[in-house]
C-alpha cells in the first residue's frame, strides 16, 4: 500500500509541493482537511497544541499541523502526540522533519461532489452509540479505512440492514465551514453488487447538501471501480494527495 520505513522523496508524496498554508479560503481547508476539521467544526474534539493538532485516538488516527513546512510546528506535534506513536496525516506537501519515521503512505485522489444529487433511501437508518460494535464488525470484515469506537461522533453514519443484519453504511468523517467528508463507505461483501453503496452516498449527500455544505470524499487511486462510481455519481477529481502514516521520533 505504500513505502515503509525510510522516507520517501517528494514524489512519493502525490501531490506534494513546497509552500506556505494557512486554512483561509475553501481551497486550502481542502489541502489541509484535517487540520481544517480541527479547527473548524470539530474544534470542541480536537486536542491542541501551538500549530498542531489531533483528534483523541479512539475517535481518529488523524493528526495536523498548521503548515507542514513549519519544522516549529512539527515539534509541536511531537510534544503533543509523544515519542514514538503511530498517527495519520492527509494531503501532506512536504516531508515531515528528520526523526519522523514515514511508516506508510497510501496515494489517494480528493473528489468534490459538485454535481451530485442526494436523494432519500427508505432503507438508510440513522445508527447510533447502540451500533458501534455492528459498525466496527462491518468495518472490520470491509475495511474501508479508520474507524474507532468513537468515529460515530464525527458526524451521520448511515446503514442498510437486510435479516435485522447492518450490511452496509456510509457517514460523514472530516468537517469545516462549507464542506463534509463522506467516508466508512462500505459494504458487507455477501450483499456487493445490490447498489447499496450509490444509495448511502446518494443518502448521506442529501443531508449535506441541506446543511448547504459541499460533499467531497478521499480514495485510493488502485480503487478504480470506486473512483468510477464516485464519477458517475457527479464527483469529479480535484487532486492527488497521500495518507500517509507516520511514527513520531522517539527522543
Amino acid at each position: 500500500m505504500g513505502p515503509t520505513g525510510a522516507s520517501p522523496s517528494p514524489s512519493a508524496l502525490p501531490g506534494a509541493r513546497l509552500g506556505s498554508v494557512a486554512v483561509t479560503t475553501p481551497e486550502a481547508a481542502l489541502d489541509n482537511p484535517v487540520w481544517a476539521s480541527l479547527t473548524g467544526v470539530h474544534t470542541a474534539l480536537a486536542i491542541v497544541h501551538g500549530r498542531a493538532a489531533r483528534y483523541p485516538s479512539d475517535i481518529s488516527p488523524f493528526a495536523a499541523v498548521s503548515d507542514d513546512t513549519d519544522p516549529a510546528a512539527w515539534a509541536d506535534l511531537a510534544d503533543l502526540v509523544g515519542p514514538g506513536v503511530l498517527l495519520g496525516c492527509a494531503g501532506l506537501r512536504s516531508l515531515p522533519p528528520p526523526g519522523w519515521d514515514i511508516v506508510m503512505a497510501v496515494p489517494a485522489v480528493q473528489l468534490l461532489g459538485d454535481d451530485v444529487a442526494g436523494r432519500p433511501d427508505p432503507e438508510a437508518v440513522r445508527l447510533g452509540a447502540q451500533d458501534v460494535p455492528e459498525m466496527l464488525d462491518l468495518v472490520a470484515r470491509t475495511q474501508p479505512g479508520p474507524f474507532e469506537r468513537r468515529t460515530i461522533e464525527l458526524g451521520a453514519y448511515l446503514g442498510i440492514r437486510r435479516g435485522g443484519r447492518l450490511v452496509a453504511m456510509a457517514g460523514e468523517r472530516m468537517r469545516f465551514p462549507g464542506h463534509t467528508e463522506i467516508s466508512a463507505v462500505c459494504t458487507d461483501p455477501v450483499h456487493r453488487g445490490a447498489g447499496f453503496a450509490t444509495r448511502l452516498i446518494r443518502a448521506t449527500a442529501m443531508g449535506i447538501l441541506a446543511r448547504g455544505d459541499r460533499p467531497f470524499l478521499h480514495v485510493m487511486v488502485s480503487n478504480m471501480d470506486a473512483i468510477r462510481l464516485y464519477e458517475n455519481l457527479g464527483f469529479r477529481v480535484r487532486r492527488e494527495m497521500s495518507f500517509v502514516q507516520l511514527r513520531t521520533p522517539t527522543h
